[in-house]
């Protein structure tokens, strides 16, 4: 793929003597606060000289100089770009006021269902969930901590057609044994519950797109004669994140493209929701590692699918429980 061409500021440097600091002669005579939208401390001028070297280095530039800082050197030109970018500029942001790391999730729920399916998907076919995979990412360590698992029994289309068998491995007899919805949403409450997520550790829900939460979620929760559930009316839409980082259009934010961008590939059996949910996890921990401060971009409002504005409040979930039945 052809690399976009980016602005390059006048003064240059060789890209292999990147440096953090400018001189004064570079600085002085420009007056940095007369705009109020302007970042008027000198670190930020530091910072944009520092993104126009970074801009102009070659991949195996880019990837030396990651490897001088132990930082990983995986992935498309762009992605190790922005990855240095953002590691010159934690450095200097702490040099200059250190960063309290209490303020942002203790953990991501990583889900990604699935559902009974036809080919084709006709319109009136009514996808009810299958698979209830949960990946708990400790956003500190950067690992996955735990994980949950369990096959759902559909209500209305309880037989799988071979074609829904053929994609996700789930079989008639995994199915037929499977506890019902409301049981398994209860199992999943209980163990984010066990693991103290929205009591003693803050937590969001993170999910590869829109439509876990805002289809498949909604339209079981309507089989299932249920509320929405409130830990899950708001989440993470990687794809959204990913393309807003990294600067990419939205058909390279799909799950298998966003892995080989970051130089990484699939691990397990893709259409199994945990292993889905653990890639998608992968991601997520690249994205941290990469300076990307995750936020919840969607919710459910009024039965609607929305965005959720960049400059919300950062707020995590609240601790899970079992909706009500619907009247």
């Amino acid at each position: 793929m052809e690399e976009q061409k980016e602005n390059r500021p006048q003064a240059a440097r060789p890209p292999g003597k990147l440096q953090c600091r400018v001189s004064d002669q570079e600085t002085n005579g420009k007056n940095t606060a007369s705009n109020p939208n302007d970042f008027s401390d000198p670190v930020y001028k530091e910072i944009a000289m520092t993104n126009g070297y970074i801009n102009r280095m070659t991949r195996d530039e880019l990837r030396n100089k990651l490897a001088e800082f132990k930082l990983d050197t995986r992935g498309v030109k762009d992605v190790l770009k922005k990855r240095l970018k953002n590691y010159y500029k934690k450095q200097k942001l702490m040099q200059k006021e250190p960063i309290n790391g209490d303020g942002y999730y203790d953990y991501i729920c990583v889900v990604d269902f699935e559902a009974t399916c036809e080919e084709g998907n006709p319109p009136e076919f009514i996808h009810e969930i299958i698979e209830f995979p949960v990946v708990l990412l400790n956003t500190r360590t950067l690992e996955i901590e735990d994980t949950f698992q369990q096959y759902v029994k559909p209500e209305i289309n309880p037989k799988l057609s071979e074609f829904c068998v053929g994609l996700t491995g789930i079989t008639q007899d995994i199915v037929d044994k499977a506890d019902t919805f409301p049981q398994v949403l209860q199992n999943v409450v209980d163990w984010m519950r066990q693991r103290e997520l929205g009591t003693k550790y803050s937590y969001c829900m993170l999910t590869d797109g829109s439509w876990d939460m805002s289809k498949f979620l909604n339209i079981q929760c309507r089989v299932s004669r249920i509320k929405h559930p409130s830990f899950a009316k708001k989440w993470i839409n990687i794809r959204k994140s990913y393309g807003n980082f990294y600067k990419v259009p939205r058909n390279q934010t799909k799950l298998m493209i966003m892995l080989e961008k970051l130089g990484m590939s699939y691990d397990g059996r893709p259409h199994s929701g945990l292993d889905d949910s653990k890639n998608i996890a992968r991601i997520a921990i690249r994205m941290l590692q990469d300076g990307c401060q995750l936020r919840v971009n969607e919710k459910m409002h009024a039965g609607q699918l929305m965005t959720v504005s960049s400059a919300a409040p950062l707020e995590g979930a609240p601790a899970p429980q079992m909706p009500r039945y619907r009247n």
